[in-house]
């Protein structure tokens, strides 16, 4: 596990993305190409994220409960909301649908939502990502969370950004006790 610091509690990525990445030259559409040496966990997500290999779940929650200590302290799991709003396949919520029913801990999916913005992915200032990320989040006012234990969970931490702005609605604005963080992997490089 790798400790991921915060405006949350505690925060951990399972593990590292990549292992390695070895740029390649750039494929007939003028894009860069890598070859990867990922993780475990990194081959899993990308296996589920890029190429829905819905098979890759049950190992993947096999790792997260061989690491993850104590998740009954948790009153609720809460997905990070997806960056990508017409991905039919929410790679996020396979695993919070999975890690709920495995720990018993309650998922709440439609505590946040985020509203259809350009790619952030492609912005690389943290600053104006990070205000872009503020005004797309919005807390559903019909779910009452206040003072309650959270687990946040996204798949791929890069700079935090994401996690930070979630994290600070749910303190200012649901007014939760606590929030810790789990990512299935963190990447190398923050952009």
């Amino acid at each position: 596990m790798i400790k991921i610091d915060g405006n949350w509690k505690a925060g951990y990525a399972i593990d590292l993305h990549t292992i390695s990445s070895v740029y390649l030259g750039e494929n007939l559409d003028g894009q860069p190409e890598f070859d990867n040496d990922r993780s475990e966990m990194g081959e899993l997500i990308n296996r589920l994220k890029y190429h829905s290999d819905e098979t890759a779940i049950p190992k993947i929650i096999e790792l997260i409960n061989k690491n993850l200590k104590n998740i009954t302290a948790v009153d609720f799991i809460i997905p990070v909301p997806p960056s990508n709003l017409k991905r039919v396949f929410q790679p996020v919520y396979k695993i919070v649908e999975e890690l709920s029913k495995s720990s018993r801990v309650p998922l709440l999916k439609n505590v946040l939502s985020k509203n259809n913005v350009e790619e952030l992915k492609s912005i690389i200032n943290p600053a104006q990502r990070e205000a872009l990320l503020r005004d797309s989040l919005k807390l559903n006012p019909q779910i009452d969370i206040e003072n309650k234990v959270i687990l946040l969970i996204d798949d791929v931490y890069r700079s935090g950004a994401t996690v930070r702005a979630v994290t600070d609605l749910l303190y200012n604005q649901a007014k939760v006790k606590s929030v810790y963080v789990l990512t299935m992997t963190k990447t190398r490089s923050k952009r």
